[in-house]
């Protein structure tokens, strides 16, 4: 069964999501295969790196509302034994990361470098509309940075990142994360891995019974 994600990598229910559906995948016995699709909460451009907590103080009504946003998210990502540092994390673009994705993909090691990304974003500040940045991730899992570099200069895989947004738009998509199963069945938002797992076992016997 083919598993497509569509997720931002500075979105927090999706870093959440992602490791429930690794829960969920560790106690499945049927064959998947994970896709990570390309989503921008924001596509705007960043002028520069402002710090996470004043970009959403403006957008959500001041700071205290921002600040109760964080800790229930953070709280939530604590009991799934992940750190979320919002006091760190940077607004970013993030289209260079996604193609950084499609990169690490053609290398075959697409899950490493999401969760790098994501890990670079929440826990360690790192600024994901950075080239230079982004390529230090690479080297960080074992790529060459310095060609990872080369990549991110160059347009190699644009066209297909921004096709695969647009795929997201036609498809209606305007939350993540999105868990598509099998190409035709939608498990929207960072649900339970018990939930996940037995949307894999339904969806399984679903496709089994229309062959």
């Amino acid at each position: 069964m083919e598993i497509e994600i569509y997720a931002d990598l500075v979105c927090p229910w999706c870093y959440i999501g992602k490791h429930r559906l690794e829960q969920a995948l560790a106690s499945y016995d049927g064959e998947v295969t994970v896709r990570y699709r390309p989503f921008q909460l924001d596509p705007s451009p960043v002028a520069e790196p402002l710090p996470l907590v004043t970009a959403m103080a403006a957008k959500f009504g001041g700071p205290e509302r921002a600040r109760q946003m964080f800790d229930h998210v953070t709280a939530v990502a604590a009991g799934d034994g992940l750190r979320l540092d919002f006091d760190r994390a940077v607004i970013a673009n993030t289209f260079d990361a996604h193609r950084l994705v499609a990169y690490a993909t053609d290398h075959g090691r697409a899950g490493e470098m999401v969760e790098a990304l994501y890990r670079a974003h929440f826990t360690q500040g790192v600024d994901l509309g950075s080239r230079e940045a982004l390529a230090a991730v690479a080297g960080g899992i074992g790529l060459d940075a310095a060609d990872a570099r080369r990549f991110l200069d160059s347009d190699e895989r644009t066209a297909d990142v921004t096709a695969d947004l647009a795929t997201a738009r036609e498809l209606g998509i305007t939350g993540v994360p999105m868990f598509v199963l099998a190409g035709k069945y939608a498990v929207s938002g960072a649900q339970e891995a018990q939930t996940l797992l037995a949307a894999l076992a339904e969806v399984e016997q679903r496709e089994a019974a229309a062959t």
